[in-house]
């Protein structure tokens, strides 16, 4: 059986400068795939000689000669040379051109580098992971997420404070497209002075309180004022959308019910976040942020809602994640809004 290697340690052998002839890379996370890609870039070539030594190809536009060509051409003024071939899984398995693959990993060049891509939701084809080291680059685990801000943050000219980072994550979520672009806007804003959680706050539009984690929190609470307070200027937030409020208020419900049902199983209430700390830990959650913090919220809700009443709450909201995707309703304050009141509603008739 294949072994799949994890984007860290795959990052790491690459700074030591131990490298492979060629490398797999599946999984969601496109933009530590395009950082893992930078870092071999940097590290196999010179800034003087890159443009003769580096080959970035869609595999739609590469067929089994030029393929051959791509591989086999000698590095110019340099040991090796590096191709990037992106989004393999659209040649077909019975392709000239993959074979012509297949045949070439199996034996590959000792003056290339390859590296093969392919975007999120795709199979992993298990005769090039064989063949290949395979990189499954996953999303970041919660400890490393506000280290990847702080880093990406000095890369472009910014000083985050520890709070201003996490208000940032919790603004903006684990996406790292959008934590990027705007952490080039705090760059630019910031003049190079040191940023602090107001100064996220105001840059990014989104005030401490007022984040999407608030609003989950404020529904989990059972705080109907708040959390029909704080709704309109949540979903007035850049990339903010109802579908994406209602997938972590749903993750979030499913939590507590989860936390609820191990109470009611003969867990303690001091044991409580450990033991959905593992459970997160075992099923990989790596969308969740910051696994502790998770753990204590899904504890502490536990103790206000009932089995019944989360069963019922994870129905109503997956019946509003459909109304949402519906093309008969556009209102997306109304739906949430009415989501929050039903599960009032249900509350007060227990």
């Amino acid at each position: 059986m294949a072994v799949s290697r994890s984007f860290d340690s795959t990052y790491r052998d690459v700074r030591r400068g131990t490298l492979v002839p060629v490398y797999y890379l599946t999984g969601p996370e496109d933009v530590l795939k395009r950082e893992l890609i930078d870092l071999l870039v940097e590290s196999l070539t010179d800034q003087t000689t890159r443009d003769f030594n580096v080959d970035t190809r869609s595999a739609a536009d590469v067929d089994a000669e030029s393929f051959i060509t791509l591989v086999e051409t000698p590095p110019m003024l340099a040991e090796r040379r590096i191709v990037v071939i992106r989004d393999v899984d659209r040649w077909r398995q019975n392709s000239k051109v993959r074979q012509a693959l297949i045949r070439y990993v199996s034996n590959p060049s000792p003056t290339t580098l390859l590296v093969l891509t392919q975007g999120a939701g795709s199979d992993t084809h298990a005769d090039l992971a064989g063949l290949t080291h395979h990189v499954d680059v996953e999303g970041l685990s919660p400890g490393r997420l506000p280290r990847w801000v702080k880093r990406h943050a000095e890369q472009v000219g910014a000083t985050l404070a520890p709070e201003a980072i996490q208000h940032l994550i919790d603004a903006v979520g684990t996406d790292l497209s959008l934590l990027g672009m705007e952490l080039n806007k705090l760059a630019a804003a910031s003049s190079g002075e040191p940023i602090d959680a107001q100064g996220v706050a105001a840059l990014v539009g989104v005030r401490r309180g007022e984040t999407t984690h608030d609003w989950t929190a404020a529904v989990l609470d059972r705080d109907v004022p708040r959390a029909l307070g704080i709704l309109p200027t949540i979903l007035g937030s850049t990339g903010v959308t109802g579908v994406r409020l209602l997938m972590l208020l749903g993750s979030r419900l499913v939590g507590t019910r989860l936390a609820r049902t191990l109470l009611e199983s003969g867990t303690t209430a001091g044991r409580l976040p450990a033991a959905l700390f593992q459970h997160m830990r075992a099923a990989r959650a790596r969308y969740l942020g910051d696994w502790k913090a998770e753990a204590a919220s899904w504890a502490s809700a536990a103790r206000r809602w009932t089995i019944e009443e989360l069963d019922f709450a994870i129905r109503a909201a997956h019946a509003a994640d459909r109304a949402l995707k519906s093309t008969t309703i556009a209102d997306e304050s109304d739906i949430l809004a009415d989501l929050v009141l039903r599960l009032s509603h249900r509350k007060a008739a227990a």
